[in-house]
């Protein structure tokens, strides 16, 4: 039975502060192969460095709008901007889920292929690294969007859908031998369409059926355990091999928007962002002993989290980027001295950066519900830090329900 398709985000309100829970792309941006270098004892904290550093394409063209399923490499040397074809299914007509957009991209352990969504929000399409040519298409597990996608080895990779379930999928040899010997032979980009090798549903709960969407996935590589994260205030563990078993289901003490998730392989816990805290949770652990620290920005929401070495950075809705010291158990803080640029702040306030204006499309929605409103935080959807740990990717774009506009920088 089709399950119920609900908009992923509230509805247009009348105030400005409702959210929405698109996941935008994991993207590298440093496609170097070379083992990740770690910062020198002398440095205190990475974004001393990055603070008040943000480069920002400055034209329009520069930004692809959200919520509509486009595909872009930006050369961040030369600002150069290639759109990439996304891939069809079998059996294009029966797209009927249209403007939700692309919602994540993963790069493979050896960084040679690349996942995201095709043109049908609902499947999965591979390209090859570094050319980006198509690879192939999965088209036909998901009844409703991917959400989030983790690789689990070189060539296999886990996608969880909106519609409550987690598809298994291999790249296997054929077909990248197949894809190779068509794009040689055809001028026209050629892909193959594969099947998922395994797709299971999430256990539901039985007072909140219509809200078990898989919202989020990260790999524990060492043990080979895939954990989830679904609206429903869940955390679902899985052993994720050749398949995919069920290890665990446990509820997570802040159970509103639960919409991103991270694993810190040096400190073998998961992270979860909720609506105002992150959760640490060691699945070894009993579930009353998981910690959660409170981000001080209520109401709008973490959108995204990520490890680096011992640094927790925490993206927000209201357009901040928070850090957390996991072996100090605190926030990293203003000193005293602001950077040059930077507003100055009081001594002891959280450590922040905030993103920048980016593009706002001013459409009908914005002209009848927003236009007296100056300004518009873009919530940080996602962000990623290349090898090195110096130079921080950051996206988003808007919370308001209706608006459609983006946000990109890099900081460096």
């Amino acid at each position: 039975m089709a399950r119920k398709a609900v908009s992923r985000k509230r509805k247009a309100p009348a105030s400005p502060g409702a959210g929405s829970d698109a996941q935008g792309p994991q993207f590298g941006w440093d496609r170097s192969l070379q083992k990740r270098k770690r910062l020198p004892p002398v440095k205190r904290s990475l974004v001393y460095y990055l603070k008040g550093r943000e480069v920002k394409l400055q034209s329009e063209a520069s930004y692809s709008r959200v919520l509509v399923s486009h595909l872009f490499v930006v050369d961040v040397q030369t600002s150069q901007i290639t759109k990439i074809p996304i891939l069809k299914d079998r059996e294009p007509g029966g797209v009927t889920q249209q403007g939700c957009g692309i919602h994540a991209i993963e790069l493979n352990p050896s960084r040679t292929l690349l996942a995201t969504g095709g043109d049908n929000p609902n499947s999965l399409a591979i390209y090859r690294l570094p050319t980006l040519d198509p690879v192939c298409v999965g088209d036909d597990g998901h009844k409703d969007w991917i959400f989030s996608i983790a690789w689990i080895s070189d060539t296999m990779a886990v996608s969880g859908s909106r519609d409550g379930s987690m598809g298994l999928w291999e790249v296997t040899d054929d077909v990248l031998t197949k894809s190779d010997a068509m794009h040689n032979v055809s001028r026209v980009p050629v892909y193959a369409h594969i099947t998922h090798k395994a797709l299971k549903d999430i256990p539901k709960e039985d007072t909140n059926p219509d809200n078990c969407k898989v919202r989020a996935l990260a790999f524990n590589n060492k043990n080979k355990e895939l954990g989830a994260v679904s609206l429903d205030g869940y955390f679902h563990l899985w052993k994720a091999e050749n398949t995919l078993s069920k290890l665990l289901s446990t509820k997570l003490p802040y159970c509103r928007e639960n919409v991103c998730l991270a694993y810190g392989n040096e400190w073998s816990v998961y992270a979860v962002g909720s609506q105002a805290h992150v959760s640490f949770l060691d699945p070894r652990q009993p579930s009353y002993n998981v910690k959660s620290v409170c981000s001080r920005e209520r109401g709008s929401g973490i959108r995204s989290v990520s490890f680096y070495e011992h640094i927790i950075t925490v993206g927000t809705g209201q357009g901040s980027l928070l850090f957390y010291d996991i072996r100090a158990q605190r926030f990293l803080e203003e000193k005293l001295s602001a950077c040059y640029g930077s507003k100055p702040r009081l001594a002891g306030e959280n450590l922040k950066l905030t993103t920048g204006k980016g593009w706002l499309n001013h459409d009908e929605t914005w002209r009848n519900y927003f236009s007296d409103i100056d300004f518009f935080p873009n919530a940080v959807y996602t962000h990623c830090y290349d090898s090195s740990g110096t130079k921080l990717f950051v996206a988003g774009g808007p919370l308001p329900s209706g608006l459609h506009g983006n946000y990109a920088g890099l900081w460096s």
